[in-house]
């Protein structure tokens, strides 16, 4: 039977149905959310119109015999017969409970499930899954899963373990959160650390079409200029300075500044950072000596980044300044560092301030 004749067929068996089957129908082709189920209605509609199988195949991008075989199916059965048969297929496999237990493995590591690898496959996924709950599914399955619960493939994040014992550690981080809520109004705490400037840029991931890869022009000689930076834990005030070496100098420029410069009024400047060796040394410690106690340094646990929050400002200054930079002197480097900062000064200090109101 030709295309023709089913056509004319498919017109029939529309004629035969109720209005308001034929408006759901016609409905269904464009708003059901299952695409293949969409797809099936618009092959019955514009067989309905009139359009030549061949013509169908090609505006929706089919199969030319897949025309044939919803026109079939629809002559014999009628519109029930377009929707994904799948669903009579039994219990469904991914359930949400599989779903949970593959959020946590992949929290975890093969090694703790009895693999040598480190790190997942999908395969691997699938085989552990199966061992754990009886049920296999395919790769393209647990493909499309991965995808669902939004599980990606990234690079895992290099972190030091602190060496103090837990309760020590917890107890220290546990004083800077009460100092932060209970210090006196008039007193500020800031966030300290300091951050490397390399006129060499540091590379990174981009975007860039298929069989490109996109070049960065690196001056040869480096060059360095480090910045130490102050974040006040209540305002969200970014100040910094700059200078030539990372030493004592560079720390104690910065104290001065805070004292000075910055809040030159506050009775005490508290100051949380890392164990850096110029946080600790003779000429710093001269140097809070002449500031009379109004700045006090409390040191944060050994190798806890993620409580001082100035490190997230360094690492959007890299992300938005200084990777895959195309700065042909250090001079005109820093002088994009200095506009983001300033820019990051003014965004901060908002949102610390709606934060605040809410």
């Amino acid at each position: 039977m030709d295309g023709t004749s089913w056509m004319h067929r498919v017109q029939e068996a529309f004629k035969m149905l109720s209005p308001r089957v034929r408006r759901k129908l016609n409905e269904d082709a464009q708003r059901a959310p299952d695409g293949a189920y969409r797809m099936r209605c618009k092959i019955v509609r514009n067989l309905v119109r009139g359009v030549r199988p061949v013509v169908i195949a090609e505006v929706l991008a089919c199969a030319y015999s897949q025309v044939f075989r919803v026109a079939k199916r629809f002559v014999e059965e009628g519109p029930d017969s377009l929707p994904d048969r799948r669903a009579d297929n039994g219990d469904e496999k991914v359930t949400e409970g599989y779903a949970c237990l593959l959020l946590a493995i992949a929290a975890e590591s093969p090694r703790d499930h009895g693999y040598d690898r480190p790190t997942w496959t999908q395969e691997l996924f699938v085989k552990v899954l199966a061992e754990k709950t009886g049920i296999t599914i395919s790769t393209s399955t647990m493909c499309r899963l991965l995808r669902r619960l939004e599980v990606r493939l990234g690079a895992p994040k290099p972190i030091v373990g602190c060496p103090w014992r837990k309760q020590r550690r917890t107890r220290r981080l546990n004083d800077i959160r009460r100092l932060i809520e209970h210090a006196p109004a008039k007193e500020v705490i800031v966030y300290v650390d300091e951050v490397d400037i390399h006129l060499n840029p540091k590379i990174g991931v981009d975007w860039m079409p298929s069989g490109m890869q996109k070049t960065v022009l690196t001056p040869g000689q480096n060059k360095k200029r480090y910045l130490a930076g102050a974040l006040n834990a209540r305002t969200g005030r970014l100040t910094w300075v700059e200078y030539t070496s990372k030493a004592s100098d560079l720390f104690i420029k910065q104290l001065w500044q805070l004292a000075k410069c910055d809040y030159p009024h506050a009775p005490k400047i508290h100051v949380i950072l890392d164990n850096y060796r110029i946080h600790k040394s003779e000429r710093t410690k001269l140097t809070l000596l002449a500031l009379q106690d109004r700045v006090i340094l409390h040191f944060l646990p050994p190798y806890c980044p993620d409580h001082n929050k100035i490190e997230r400002v360094w690492r959007d200054l890299h992300a938005n300044v200084t990777r895959n930079h195309r700065c042909k002197d250090m001079n005109e480097l820093m002088s994009e560092v200095h506009k983001y900062l300033r820019h990051k000064d003014i965004e901060k200090q908002k949102k610390y301030s709606a934060r605040r109101a809410a």
